[in-house]
């Protein structure tokens, strides 16, 4: 049996394939000890079995966004040991008087400097000798660190100083995070962060990983991590290398949309994610595939490895709503999160975005997660009256909620299509996550987005595309030559050398003289592809302009087995309306209509307003849209623009 774990804020998804087909099991997260409900929901569908297990975690998230990582050192070349200080000149708020930069991840008397110097090109300039490593290693042993973090400048070009001061510091019995393995390219603040990031999470992904891997051995079971790239990594792997789960949820999300999409015929999306505690939106554009990025920040932080473009924000089922002091309704970024949850669930008391759908009438009390989870609408009326101040009304309080959260999620697309040169009118957009049906709606509506795909399982579909990602290795190099020059194939070969699986090759490319690089995959017509690519995303493209290569990049790709996205279709005798019901919408109350969405068969169609309540989700159909079931039972919305 094949097991796919997504960790979220509110719940632990898991679907898996068995003989009966696709089924999908939600409990509760235990933010605590989050390994706790992914033992529970292995124990739950395969109690006797061994199974290949691959996960989605937010473990190594939550300790960097929270600051609680490891006390970590980090080591670079002398007269360097400021550079994570330092940073880029960039201001994120460049008229806040009062803004101040996070501090570095490891503390000034935890940077330490070596001598030594490799030049550009790998020449050694200064020879890092033995007593060198012996003062470093006191050092370093006498301030007690948890974890070091190595990246010494121009160590890409040649690593052989950086190897010396790894198998030195290695007789520490620390985890050890190397620049040239784990990222060999240039630009030194990216990569340290990048490193010095991964050393600040191994050994709490080590001890989180290690224990759930010692667990499903005693079953005989596999165990594998998700990556922010789009792939699988085996978890000793991901043990080491932590940086590359940063995002692990929601690129599982991004695949399993994809996957989804492109067997309903929908080559160009936005994938829209909402969850409870975040939303998570990212855009496919066809052919292209997925599109990763080496220029990802998170708390500020550079990470260099590749990512997959996800823009991420605040806003969830869970997300707090309040008044600020001058009186304006905020939702937002806080989130009641699994514990205490929104009111609704019987512990909180702050009113949320899934309490304010509540009392609107687009969730059913009795009927969420199938009936396992009895929402308490009058205790959500309740504390509403108590928090919507000089609003008239529960309602009010409850639309204009859901019109703010709306507002923010509507920013993210925005930020992922238009303002990267795609106009949202040509793609589909595919709304998941217990939160995403709910909203997909309003938000293509604003958008001018004729249509929207609503999967199977919406709820579940991060852990689906965990479940069928392929197992991926992503490697790179800097090599800095001219877009003519035949030693690129070269590069390409030695990076494919003695590894496994499908190689899709890249090229960072820029115009000689700029800073920053766009990715193009490699092809005979990779320099046009450049130019229109540099067009579209800045207005401009000058082919009379030298080209120049930065980094080449291989991508090993070792296929998974396909698993169908259906699940068992319902018998032709079940009826799909459950009831009639007042729905709030535009200020004023309607009836609508509630359905089942597994009593729905393939070509059937619904119209607004409504209800369409399953197992892992909700979703809101308004006034004046229709949907269509697919032959693959997906929702397919036509919205009205």
């Amino acid at each position: 049996m094949r097991i796919a774990i997504d960790t979220g804020g509110t719940f632990t998804d898991c679907v898996y394939a068995s003989r009966d087909g696709l089924q999908i099991l939600k409990i509760p997260s235990t933010p605590a000890d989050p390994a706790k409900a992914l033992l529970q929901a292995i124990d739950t569908v395969a109690p006797n079995n061994a199974s290949e297990v691959r996960h989605g975690t937010t473990v190594g998230t939550n300790a960097l966004l929270e600051r609680k990582g490891a006390r970590v050192a980090f080591v670079t070349t002398g007269g360097f040991e400021d550079t994570m200080a330092i940073g880029r000149q960039a201001r994120p708020k460049l008229y806040d008087l009062f803004w101040s930069k996070e501090p570095p991840l490891a503390d000034e008397n935890l940077r330490f400097g070596v001598a030594e110097r490799v030049a550009s090109d790998g020449t050694v300039l200064l020879p890092l000798i033995e007593a060198e490593l012996r003062r470093l290693k006191a050092a370093i042993l006498a301030a007690r660190p948890e974890a070091v973090g190595v990246s010494l400048i121009f160590s890409f070009a040649n690593p052989l100083h950086e190897r010396l001061v790894a198998a030195a510091l290695r007789e520490l019995n620390l985890p050890i995070s190397v620049s040239h393995e784990i990222l060999p390219e240039f630009r030194e603040y990216e990569r340290g962060s990048t490193v010095l990031i991964n050393a600040y999470l191994a050994p709490k992904m080590q001890r989180y990983l290690e224990r759930i891997d010692s667990a499903l051995c005693s079953r005989g079971s596999s165990f594998s991590v998700m990556q922010s790239s789009g792939g699988i990594l085996e978890a000793t792997l991901a043990a080491r290398e932590p940086v590359r789960t940063i995002l692990s949820g929601p690129a599982g999300g991004v695949v399993g949309a994809t996957a989804v999409a492109q067997a309903a015929g929908y080559q160009r999306i936005l994938t829209f994610d909402m969850g409870g505690t975040s939303t998570d939106v990212t855009l496919v554009n066809g052919n292209e595939g997925l599109q990763t990025t080496k220029e990802s920040l998170i708390m500020g932080m550079p990470v260099a490895v590749p990512m997959l473009n996800i823009h991420t924000v605040g806003a969830g089922g869970g997300s707090i709503a309040r008044f600020d002091p001058g009186g304006a309704l905020r939702v937002g970024p806080e989130s009641a999160g699994a514990s205490p949850g929104p009111i609704c669930y019987g512990s909180g008391e702050l009113p949320t975005v899934t309490d304010a759908n509540l009392l609107l009438g687009r969730l059913d009390a009795q009927r969420f997660l199938s009936g396992g989870l009895h929402l308490n609408e009058d205790r959500a009326r309740k504390h509403f009256l108590k928090a919507k101040g000089p609003l008239a009304s529960v309602e009010q309080f409850a639309e204009g909620i859901v019109r703010i959260v709306d507002a923010h999620l509507e920013k993210a697309l925005r930020r992922i299509s238009i303002e990267q040169g795609y106009d949202p009118r040509d793609f589909v957009l595919v709304s998941f996550g217990g939160a995403g049906p709910l909203h997909a709606v309003a938000l293509a509506r604003a958008l001018r987005i004729s249509r929207v795909l609503v999967p199977n399982f919406p709820g579940a579909l991060s852990a689906y595309g965990i479940l069928v990602s392929d197992t991926v290795r992503d490697h790179s190099r800097t090599i800095m030559v001219r877009a003519d020059d035949s030693s690129i194939e070269q590069h390409f070969l030695e990076l494919e050398k003695d590894r496994e699986g499908v190689a899709i090759r890249s090229l960072d490319i820029r115009y000689a003289g700029q800073a920053y690089e766009l990715a193009v995959p490699w092809s005979s017509g990779f320099v046009e592809q450049f130019h229109r690519l540099h067009e579209q995303r800045y207005g401009y493209a000058d082919r009379k302009r030298p080209l120049e290569v930065v980094n080449a990049r291989v991508r090993m790709i070792t296929r998974t087995d396909a698993i169908p996205a259906k699940t068992i279709q319902p018998s032709d005798s079940q009826n799909p309306v459950l009831l009639r019901k007042p729905i709030y919408y535009g200020g004023a109350w309607m009836e609508g209509t509630v359905y089942n969405r597994e009593c729905l068969r393939p070509g059937g169609r619904l119209s607004g307003p409504a209800v369409i309540v399953e197992y892992s989700a909700t979703t809101f159909l308004p006034p004046d849209s229709a949907a269509l079931v697919d032959e693959r039972n997906n929702l397919i919305v036509e919205v009205e623009t």
